[in-house]
């Protein structure tokens, strides 16, 4: 179980989450949605320990530690791993040696190759996404949909038990949602893990199935229930849960 207790969260002196909690099962999927700026991406920035948000007060409770008190590399190495809206490009390291670097790290062992390549291989075609992808530069020259499933392909490789999606719909076509959202799905039916989806729309949570949906406001949940509220909100807007105009900045 993954459970957020009490959190409150601010940047400078501006409090973005407000003795916020959340608790989400093991193998189970679930969505916060809410106005811009009530602070979905920051709890997502914040399981990662982004340094520019001052966690207040609270705890973040996984596999019996307190991801408050990690760094990003220690919560990285309890297999929690975050796929945003904008993944950044990084020049001069190749896909190929990040993962193999990383995956030593994690194994305390030497990558065997043969099997590093191939797994890489077939994880590109199911993609669609070229060979050559094994050995470019992370994110470096690729469309805001390669970027999304050159992270999958992290993703794949690395076989996090946490999966953080922030937005991950956002600037795919049709065709690009389909196989990111299938990837996704065929991952999860494979490992089971948790799954914390930060969207704005329902199309994404027609494609990949989840348990609870959450409604975020002003730091807060104000709202959960089943699939049904994504729904309501892609048809009567955040006013079906008296919400109106924008929260914080995020």
């Amino acid at each position: 179980m993954l459970e957020i207790k009490n959190l409150t969260v601010k940047v400078g002196d501006k409090i973005i989450l407000d003795d916020l909690s959340l608790k989400i099962n093991e193998e189970e999927i679930t969505v916060l949605m809410g106005h811009n700026g009530t602070g979905k991406s920051t709890l997502c920035r914040v399981l990662m320990h982004d340094p520019d948000y001052e966690i207040v007060s609270g705890s973040i409770m996984y596999n019996g530690k307190d991801l408050t008190k990690l760094n990003t590399t220690e919560i990285a190495r309890e297999k929690v791993f975050m796929l945003n809206q904008s993944p950044i490009a990084i020049e001069g390291i190749t896909n190929a040696e990040m993962l193999r670097t990383a995956l030593s790290e994690v194994s305390n062992e030497p990558v065997n190759i043969f099997k590093f390549n191939q797994k890489m291989e077939e994880i590109c075609k199911s993609l669609d996404l070229p060979l050559s992808f094994i050995h470019r530069e992370i994110n470096v020259g690729m469309s805001g949909g390669e970027r999304k499933k050159n992270e999958l392909l992290h993703m794949w490789m690395l076989e996090p038990k946490v999966i953080l999606l922030d937005e991950i719909d956002s600037g795919l076509d049709v065709d690009a949602l389909k196989i990111v959202a299938k990837s996704i799905n065929e991952y999860y039916e494979k490992y089971k893990p948790i799954i914390l989806i930060i969207t704005h729309h329902n199309k994404l949570l027609e494609l990949i199935k989840p348990n609870t949906v959450h409604i975020i406001s002003k730091g807060k949940i104000i709202a959960s229930g089943d699939k049904t509220m994504a729904e309501r909100v892609e048809n009567e807007g955040f006013k079906a849960f008296n919400i109106s105009g924008l929260g914080n900045n995020e």
